[in-house]
């Protein structure tokens, strides 16, 4: 124990100064104006994007999804799968290595999945089903299932949050109740923790021990290589900031640039504009605290916020928005709009009325640096004109992910309603669906509580064909429209702006850094 020990601090030793060394040195540095602050360090146990990019940045994945939505092998080399589907063995590539240069081992890969399986819902789904995950060898591990369970590759390959990354078991044993503090990691890139400044500056270094794929990246799978030497987050709440910083050549990425803000640069030769996400706008209701746990004003909300008029207050172009009428992505291929009301604002009030409505205090958050405010400003209007009480508090994303969390009374800093923006993958499928969980306290914030909702997703993996798939997620759809675990204020696209000079950049629904260098 005191040899490996040893080498271990050696090791660690060895990076530090490594990483102490390169300022010194001609470096690369990629400088990115991100969408919000990073406050916690845990990929598994919130759905915060922020905190999802950075496991992107730090951690790999057994598998991961590529631009066609195909589930390839990223961390294994290879796995089999038994006539009868029910056993699943996954053997990993050679040279595989923590960001201290221990190797990852199948007992790390064993510990990271039961920690993600506790929080995810896609995760929970499989352990549920799982008659035993074993490290057979330090490089196999070994999955048996109760019975036949058909979306294994789609959880071990699931692109958003949570994050089934793959971390040192010592850190996987932290409950999943509790934020990881140690962010060595298995991917690409390696946290340079000594220069992070919450609110100022997030600092990534290449990871000199990681060995990428062979192929070329495809979304988020094939290889993963670093062309930078490091990559900086730089923390700008303010967009006319971020926006002359990009101008001037100090950034070289604007993640989610303001659409009113995209003419200011479209003349410009040295500045590129283009998508960069697909996401869902959710207005989502805290259902334990009053007056939201009223499934009456819940249908209200519903029936009130109108599509058209909340993704027209984010942008005027047709190309960068969707009216979709469904808890699904328009071009999922689960898509329905079966049962969902298209906005009628006397049955909104016919209802806010016959939940007995007594003018509670509502309260709610908005950040107001992201694409969602507009959104909340239009809906927060939308409430008062039907004599909705509504409290709207401004904020930064950083604090509104911390204050989502609170089950408190809004007299005791709680909250009524938030909004967020699922990106494309988490809101297409029920099973790993965001919004659509209904399993009470695991659910996400808002914790709606649903058993029919419940059983309809567990059949769901265990349908025969996609026309079954397709039968109960239409089943789940009607019965969300009766329990409303949000609504959803229809899709819009995400615009990246960034220094022409940039090759390799990937679109990849997620913003990923590796692949990226820069030219002069």
């Amino acid at each position: 124990m005191r040899i490996v020990t040893r080498r271990l601090a050696l090791a660690t030793a060895a990076i530090a100064l490594t990483l102490a060394a390169l300022p010194a040195m001609a470096q690369s540095v990629l400088k990115v104006r991100p969408f919000g602050d990073l406050r916690t360090l845990d990929p598994m146990t919130t759905s915060d994007y922020m905190v999802r990019n950075h496991g992107y940045m730090v951690y790999d994945t057994l598998f991961a999804q590529d631009s066609a939505g195909l589930i390839k092998p990223q961390m294994v080399e290879s796995y089999t799968t038994s006539p009868d589907g029910l056993t699943w063995v996954f053997v990993l590539r050679d040279g595989l290595k923590f960001h201290d240069n221990t190797a990852v081992t199948s007992a790390d890969v064993v510990a990271s999945l039961k920690r993600w399986g506790e929080r995810d819902g896609l995760g929970q789904q499989l352990m549920a089903n799982t008659a035993s995950l074993t490290a057979t060898d330090p490089k196999t591990v070994t999955l048996v299932l109760k019975g036949k369970w058909g979306l294994v590759l789609d959880a071990l390959g699931k692109p958003s949050s949570m994050l089934p990354v793959i971390m040192p078991a010592r850190i996987a044993a932290t409950p999943s109740n509790q934020n990881i503090t140690d962010a060595t990691g298995s991917g690409p890139f390696m946290l340079v923790k000594d220069e992070w400044s919450p609110g100022a500056k997030i600092v990534y270094a290449k990871a000199p021990m990681y060995v990428p794929r062979k192929e070329a990246p495809d979304g988020l799978s094939g290889g993963k290589v670093a062309n930078v030497d490091r990559v900086e987050w730089q923390i700008m709440p303010d967009a006319q900031t971020a926006l002359n910083a990009l101008q001037a050549g100090e950034i070289d990425i604007f993640e989610e640039v303001p659409p009113d803000m995209i003419p200011l640069v479209k003349g410009n030769p040295k500045i590129k504009i283009g998508k960069l996400a697909a996401l869902q706008g959710v207005f989502r209701m805290n259902q334990l605290q009053p007056p939201f746990n009223n499934q009456k004003l819940r249908q209200a909300m519903l029936r009130l916020i109108d599509q058209e008029q909340t993704l027209r207050a984010y942008v005027d172009d047709k190309a960068l928005y969707t009216v979709c009428l469904s808890f699904y992505m328009c071009d999922s291929p689960y898509y329905t709009d079966a049962a969902y009301p298209k906005p009628d604002v006397a049955a909104a009030k016919k209802l806010v009325a016959e939940s007995g409505y007594k003018g509670e205090k509502i309260v709610l958050l908005d950040a107001t640096e992201t694409a969602l405010s507009p959104h909340t400003l239009v809906v927060a209007q939308m409430m008062r004109d039907i004599g909705l009480n509504v409290d709207y508090q401004a904020m930064d994303w950083g604090t509104l992910s911390s204050r989502r969390t609170s089950k408190n009374p809004v007299e005791q800093g709680g909250w009524s309603v938030f909004q967020s923006g699922p990106a494309a993958p988490d809101m297409t499928e029920p099973v790993g669906h965001l919004g659509l969980r209904s399993n009470c306290d695991k659910s996400w914030f808002g914790w709606p509580c649903d058993e029919t909702i419940e059983k309809l997703r567990e059949s769901f993996t265990t349908a025969p064909d996609l026309d079954a798939r397709k039968a109960i997620a239409k089943q789940i759809q009607e019965r969300a429209v009766e329990t409303v675990p949000y609504v959803s204020v229809g899709q819009f696209w995400l615009v990246r702006g960034q220094q022409a000079n940039l090759n390799g950049l990937l679109t990849a629904g997620v913003p990923v850094y590796w692949n990226v260098s820069k030219g002069k």
